[in-house]
């Protein structure tokens, strides 16, 4: 099977209808989005499809990428430009394999093709019968469509997974970032067009950017032997790598064992007539070191330690929610050290820009890109056990790159408060439930999260405030005083809520009233900004422009 040429893909049609075709179907103007029956599918061929697009028909300039935006290419055209790689996008055959080691790996044994899962259970976890809620078993064959994605899914996302078991190009799982447009009924072109740069944005220092090739392996290494990592001093570094590597990057060493036989696909539930029951995997894989970036990956710095390479952004416990926003929108490398995915980048610094200079010189350009969404997603992993998966869009606001620090600015003193808030909302949720809370153990982390879910739609709508404010505004622009009193005053109210609803609700003998009404009374007092520790209150309704109302507190009437 060739990955470019056969009909591989699911792709959702206008009508709902689900169709497989070739990769070039994304220009189809009928093609909406894909339909994998898998998350981390979904979020891995738009990875495959987007690095397709960046080696295959990169544009030249932010001109070139605005004239495909707007006149996306045909199928024909598309095919045209991805004929020159299809040798290297071969599934099976006796000459090199899309993401599989050149060598046959004849000297191990087979393994079973849900290795290639990431939330599969382990060798040890089927060993010791743990596999309480992962069970095994699940995908004991798959057809050469899902064996494709799921090859794919585990290289561009590899954990770690012992010694000489290698991760990914950048870490174990890391988080993806890629813009959306607005319309939820966009076609996919434009889906994957946001997310794709010109050749000069992705050529890093130390590297030079050469015209792709299928058969150049510091592009696509399964083409040649592998750089086997069993010595020290065989890292893989950036500098010695085409820049379109992380794309295609491949730490793990896999061949898939294809079966003649008639059969149900287990992820996919289609009958097909060839499947992969069985894979072989060896150690020493690609040793990916060095300060990689991968474009579609945010990442975080160290200011104090600048010589130090970033660190990818990972999935963690609790999820994705709107204050993580700056650190995944906006760039902040010198203070809090967040280095936002490049095509996020690129996207708030470049695209935006390019629009916005063709419609000022007179061409008539609808008003693109002034909303759009951020589709954020990954595992959440500890170490090599998956604890979930999270995907999650928020809008995606443009402001003009003068205006990006003084936005970045407000949108830190927003976030900065409703941490304020959910801490002491927590605290005294914690005092209304214990006699002694200092010594109370147990995870109470639902709190933060259902205070920022009660508030999640009232900052992006504070958001889009400040991006009037900032497109509208001069040189010193103010934070709208009207924009942040109305996010005090829902931070309060949410706060006050939470707390009423969580204080007294454990079991009835257990509760105690008058120890719930003095926390209440703590947290009101805090809210309105008349306790010692409210300095962040007060401090936010200086800057803010807008006086606190100072409430007389009260006892027993809002717990009965």
């Amino acid at each position: 099977m060739n990955l470019l040429n056969d009909p591989w893909l699911p792709f959702r049609t206008k009508e709902g209808v689900t169709i497989y075709r070739p990769p070039t179907a994304m220009a189809d103007p009928e093609v909406v989005d894909l339909a994998l029956p898998r998350a981390d599918f979904q979020g891995a061929a738009y990875q495959f499809l987007i690095g397709l697009l960046q080696t295959a028909l990169p544009p030249q300039d932010h001109g070139d990428w605005l004239d495909r935006f707007i006149e996306p290419p045909g199928v024909d055209e598309l095919a045209t430009a991805f004929a020159p790689f299809a040798d290297a996008f071969e599934l099976d055959g006796d000459g090199p394999r899309f993401m599989q080691d050149l060598d046959p790996l004849d000297d191990v044994k087979d393994g079973t093709v849900s290795g290639l899962l990431i939330d599969a259970p382990g060798a040890n976890g089927i060993k010791n019968n743990t596999d309480f809620f992962v069970k095994r078993g699940r995908a004991e064959a798959m057809c050469e469509d899902c064996a494709a994605l799921a090859l794919f899914t585990m290289q561009i996302n590899a954990p770690a997974g012992g010694a000489g078991i290698r991760v990914g190009l950048r870490g174990g799982g890391p988080l993806t970032t890629l813009v959306l447009p607005e319309a939820a009924d966009a076609n996919l072109w434009s889906r994957l067009w946001l997310n794709v740069m010109t050749p000069r944005a992705l050529t890093r220092s130390g590297q030079s950017w050469q015209a792709p090739r299928a058969d150049d392996d510091s592009l696509f290494p399964w083409t040649a032997p592998t750089r086997v990592s069993d010595k020290k001093g065989t890292e893989v570094f950036p500098e010695g790598m085409h820049p379109l590597h992380p794309y295609w990057s491949m730490p793990r060493r896999f061949r898939l064992l294809f079966e003649d036989e008639a059969c149900r696909c287990d992820i996919c539930g289609r009958e097909v007539v060839r499947i992969v029951r069985r894979i072989r995997a060896k150690k020493q894989g690609a040793n990916y070191g060095g300060p990689w970036l991968h474009p579609l990956t945010p990442y975080r710095r160290d200011p104090k330690k600048p010589h130090e390479p970033p660190l990818s952004t990972k999935g963690q416990p609790g999820g994705l929610g709107y204050q993580h926003w700056s650190n995944l929108v906006l760039h902040d490398a010198d203070a809090s050290g967040a280095l936002p995915a490049l095509a996020v980048q690129d996207y708030v610094s470049q695209k935006v820009l390019a629009v916005d200079e063709e419609r000022r010189a007179g061409e008539d350009i609808a008003a693109l890109l002034k909303h759009a969404r951020l589709w954020a997603f990954g595992y959440d992993m500890d170490n090599m056990k998956p604890r979930g998966w999270y995907s999650v869009e928020m809008p995606l606001v443009a402001v003009p790159p003068a205006q990006q620090e003084r936005l970045r600015g407000w949108v830190h003193s927003f976030t900065d408060l409703a941490r304020q808030v959910a801490w002491m909302v927590r605290t005294q949720v914690k005092n209304a439930w214990f006699d002694r809370p200092s010594e109370a153990k147990g995870d109470m982390s639902h709190i933060d999260q259902a205070f920022y879910d009660a508030t999640h739609g009232a900052f992006f709508s504070a958001l889009f405030g400040f991006q009037k404010t900032l497109a509208e505004a001069d040189d010193t622009p103010r934070l709208p005083s009207e924009v942040a009193e109305q996010w005090y005053r829902i931070l309060k109210r949410e706060g006050m809520a939470l707390f009423e609803e969580q204080a007294l609700s454990g079991a009835l003998e257990a509760a105690d009233l008058q120890r719930a009404t003095a926390a209440r009374r703590q947290l009101q007092s805090f809210l309105v900004g008349r306790s010692k520790g409210s300095k962040a209150i007060r401090q936010f309704a200086e800057t803010g422009g807008f006086a606190l109302i100072a409430e007389p507190a009260t006892t027993e009437e809002g717990m009965s």
